[in-house]
């Protein structure tokens, strides 16, 4: 029994959600956005709420049966509120900034790293250390972050690098004399 999958989601106000046989449609006001269901597990829309099930009792179900209610959900919390990920840039010279809908960043390389902005994403740089990826696509929103971030991992002894808002490094003592 999945404790996430048993729970009904309930589709915002302003939402307008659409379930087509294994296919979730959400029409909001940022966006419509789509996900096709595994034929593991039922879809239905009962009372303005989306209720999935899994079609037997097989472990492959049980499995999908609790991704698909959590993708429905971040579809619907997507076309409405969208989402966005805060990073932070530490050290000297260190530094983002925005050509266009490009992402510049001058991370200690002997060049500068120029990142497309993908079709859905907004990347906005408030601050030079400070890096905002908003969308309504949570894991398009989540994998930008984690590229952007990848260029230049924090390390664990000066804390350099591209971290997460929210990311804690644990910092290490340096050699002793």
């Amino acid at each position: 029994m999945s404790r996430i999958g048993k729970k009904p989601v309930q589709v915002p106000a302003g939402v307008t959600a659409n379930v087509d046989g294994q296919k979730v449609t959400a029409k909001g006001p940022k966006g419509e956005l789509f996900f096709v269901a595994n034929d593991e597990v039922s879809v239905k829309l009962e009372n303005n709420t989306v209720v999935v099930q899994p079609v037997n009792e097989s472990k492959d179900a049980r499995a999908k049966w609790g991704m698909s209610r959590t993708m429905i959900e971040n579809i619907l919390k997507g076309v409405k509120d969208g989402y966005e990920r805060k990073l932070e840039i530490n050290g000297v010279g260190y530094r983002a900034s925005m050509q266009g809908k490009n992402l510049q960043l001058a991370l200690g390389f002997s060049h500068d790293v120029v990142y497309q902005t993908p079709e859905g994403i907004t990347i906005a740089v408030p601050k030079p250390t400070e890096i905002v990826v908003s969308g309504i696509n949570k894991q398009q929103v989540g994998q930008v972050a984690a590229e952007i971030r990848e260029y230049r991992g924090p390390e664990p002894y000066k804390g350099k690098g591209v971290k997460y808002a929210e990311e804690r490094i644990v910092r290490k003592e340096g050699k002793k004399k």
